[in-house]
């Protein structure tokens, strides 16, 4: 086993940050070129159409012998899949479960070198973390530039509340940029308190000092992870998802008696259940946590090399950041890094570092999500108040980290990687972080070239542009308006998810009827997903509706409850497209929900509701009592959905049957088709300690009060008698 250094030896450059500037312009100038240049030397035709999934299976059980097998479609085994088949060698990739189910979807969303490791690399002296930072800055800025529609640089706020901590965090600052040398995004700057303070309103002003400035960037991991994955099979590689490796396939090793090589796997199309064999002259195990249980396939008594640890993070309305710009905190109160960071409208905090067990099914504990709330109320103005119903979604992912199994402290692991080679010729790679997965692929691939003989080139996917990114410019989605009529937030969110194959999407949207937008109906109206998506997910290869409300949009980490409210007409599309059986769409319903409740933190407002105790003082259930009490006019002690339409109509105010027992649901504790007096100041107090927030019955109740009071006759008092 080898365990690389994380990056090639290279000096740092420059000796002044405005040196390093001088060279932008080459650095644009020798990506282009990079670009030309890997696109020439690619010697397959980039397929304009994308095998159907169908195709891609057959190609797996009817070739007869691949070069290589990757076992793993996160962004690591998609990477290798990509540079293998970009070196002409007949490749062929096969994952469990969907692309980027896995941790690659439940990532940070940043593209970075990390602060946190430079921080290490210089404390400790260790130069084997500079190395691996001075590689992620490399890779960092080749991702921007692969997938310019998925991602952007992020100017991200360290703020200072101490003094001395002012030219400490500045050194460790500088240090960064000066390591990316001329691929350093932007350079880092200092803030004022009162500049900090109008770019970040958000944050808290006592003893605040000022702030620092860095760049790093940020893309959409899902779909990132996609685009390699769609890119390697335009190129020619034979890709499945729901593809199931059972058990690796072994042949007698020539002129060794008794020794075994590793030829192949054993498959099952999870879908349908059939079972294959594909054949390969090199297998390679990039399956992130589960590096282990196929290594393990290949030989039982092997050692654990991976120690998996939990991230979880959580979503917050989008008004808890400015648009533009992110936070983070060095130093949390157990010492672990905390980032605040805008996402596609939405507020993305986190994360945690814990020791976990390996699972399919990551699940966020309530734990991590309070631990997470509790740090950003240190960092946010006393005016903000951060409830726990705030949160949207959460979600837990397992960082695959590469350890010795006696190591006890994970958050002192360093995010090297692990190449290997077993004696039966499986070539695994494991650990590593998301921003290095092209030159971890690289180097796979390096190490199968040489361990199995194969005649293949260098790599050559530095610079190669990925799915979506061709034809693509920051003014593409004003085309896709003017083209076809869609909205222009629609318009921009299909820009930047599928680039210059926007297109493709807008052509198969539906006419709307309505004057504006012409075409392209919403899932939900908060968002700009549209129903065409759901097609052409299917062409992405999309075969569940988690598929679609995780990984090909987004939906389900942004607002869990969203996602549930989109479901149904996403399953009806799916149906359609598949045919499926009235059976198969319960299924697939129920399993979406179930991954929206277990692995994205939902909970339904009556289960927010059912372990609230009632802490309201006795002056706010008077209060309370009296609001019930306007709807329960006869004092049956509950109130149903006549009693609210009655009232909502003496204050001319029209709400649908449908809609009033959805509202009435989410507070019907017992589900008797009624809200009890105990229920509603149940829900008052839920309110009160944030653990609830926007709930539609509340507010619609407050606010019909205090229309009623308004209408209330005012009793006026004749003075002396009158006349």
């Amino acid at each position: 086993m080898a365990v690389r250094k994380a990056a090639k030896v290279a000096a740092l450059g420059g000796g002044t940050t405005v040196a390093l500037y001088a060279f932008s312009e080459l650095r644009e100038q020798k990506q282009k070129q990079a670009r030309v240049q890997a696109a020439e030397q690619v010697q397959m035709a980039l397929q304009d159409a994308l095998p159907s999934r169908a195709d891609q299976l057959s190609a797996l059980r009817h070739t007869d012998e691949f070069d290589v097998l990757v076992v793993g479609g996160g962004a690591t085994g998609s990477g290798c899949a990509l540079d293998a088949v970009t070196r002409n060698l007949k490749t062929a990739l096969v994952e469990r479960d969907d692309f980027s189910s896995g941790t690659s979807s439940r990532s940070t969303k940043l593209i970075h070198g990390g602060v946190r490791y430079l921080q290490k690399a210089i404390m400790k002296l260790d130069y084997e973390q500079y190395l691996m930072v001075k590689e992620a800055l490399h890779e960092r800025s080749n991702l921007l530039e692969v997938a310019p529609h998925l991602s952007a640089p992020l100017p991200i706020m360290l703020p200072v509340y101490k003094w001395w901590q002012f030219p400490y965090y500045w050194l460790g600052i500088k240090m960064y940029d000066l390591v990316a040398g001329a691929q350093c995004l932007k350079t880092s700057y200092v803030l004022s308190k009162a500049r900090a303070l109008e770019l970040f309103p958000m944050l808290k002003k006592d003893k605040l000092v000022g702030a620092i400035v860095y760049y790093d960037g940020q893309h959409n991991d899902a779909r990132m992870n996609l685009a390699i994955a769609l890119t390697a099979a335009r190129y020619g590689a034979a890709t499945a998802n729901y593809t199931e490796v059972l058990h690796l396939l072994k042949r007698a090793a020539p002129g060794s008696a008794g020794a075994t090589r590793v030829c192949g796997a054993r498959c099952r199309d999870v879908i349908t259940g059939q079972e294959f064999d594909v054949r390969a002259k090199c297998v390679i195990n990039a399956t992130g946590p589960f590096t282990d249980s196929l290594r393990k396939m290949d030989d039982q008594k092997i050692p654990n090399i991976c120690q998996p640890s939990a991230g979880v993070h959580i979503v917050i309305p989008g008004y808890y950041s400015p648009d533009n710009m992110g936070l983070l905190d060095p130093a949390t109160s157990d010492g672990r890094v905390i980032f605040f960071l805008p996402w596609e409208k939405m507020t993305i905090a986190g994360t945690t570092d814990t020791p976990t067990d390996i699972t399919p099914h990551p699940m966020p504990s309530e734990d991590d999500i309070n631990f997470i709330l509790k740090e950003v109320r240190n960092y946010l103005s006393s005016d903000v108040e951060v409830r726990r119903g705030d949160v949207l979604a959460a979600w837990s992912g397992i960082r695959p980290l590469v350890t010795d199994p006696s190591s006890k402290d994970t958050q002192s692991i360093c995010r090297n990687h692990v190449v290997s080679v077993s004696q039966s010729g499986l070539v695994t790679i494991a650990g590593g972080k998301w921003t290095t997965y092209r030159s971890m692929a690289e180097e796979t691939m390096d190490a199968v070239v040489q361990s199995h003989g194969l005649r293949a080139g260098p790599c050559r996917t530095v610079g190669l542009m990925l799915e979506g990114a061709k034809d693509w410019t920051p003014t593409m989605y004003i085309r896709l308006v003017q083209d076809y009529g869609l909205e222009v937030e629609v318009a921009q969110h299909l820009a930047s998810a599928y680039g210059g194959r926007a297109f493709e999407v807008a052509k198969m949207a539906h006419v709307t009827g309505r004057r504006w937008p012409i075409v392209g109906k919403r899932l939900v109206s908060e968002f700009p997903y549209i129903e065409s998506e759901v097609q052409y997910a299917i062409k992405e290869y999309a075969c569940t509706a988690i598929d679609v409300i995780a990984r090909r949009t987004r939906l389900g980490f942004l607002n869990v409850q969203a996602a549930d409210e989109a479901l149904p007409r996403i399953v009806d599309i799916m149906a359609k497209e598949l045919d499926w059986s009235e059976r198969r769409k319960t299924d697939e319903l129920a399993s979406a929900k179930r991954f929206l409740r277990c692995e994205m933190g939902y909970k339904t407002r009556s289960e927010q509701l059912t372990n609230t105790e009632i802490t309201l003082a006795p002056a706010e259930v008077d209060r309370y009592k009296k609001r019930f009490h306007k709807f329960d006019k006869e004092n049956k002690g509950f109130i149903t959905t006549v009693d609210v339409q009655r009232v909502l109509q003496s204050i001319n105010v029209q709400i649908e049957e449908n809609t009033l027992h959805d509202i009435l649901n989410e507070v019907d504790l017992n589900r008797n088709g009624q809200v009890e007096l105990s229920e509603f100041l149940q829900l008052m107090s839920a309110v009160k300690k944030g653990q609830v927030s926007d709930n539609r019955l509340a507010m619609l109740m407050k606010t019909a009060e205090e229309s009623l009071d308004q209408r209330e006759p005012v009793s006026v008092d004749r003075s002396g008698g009158g006349v």
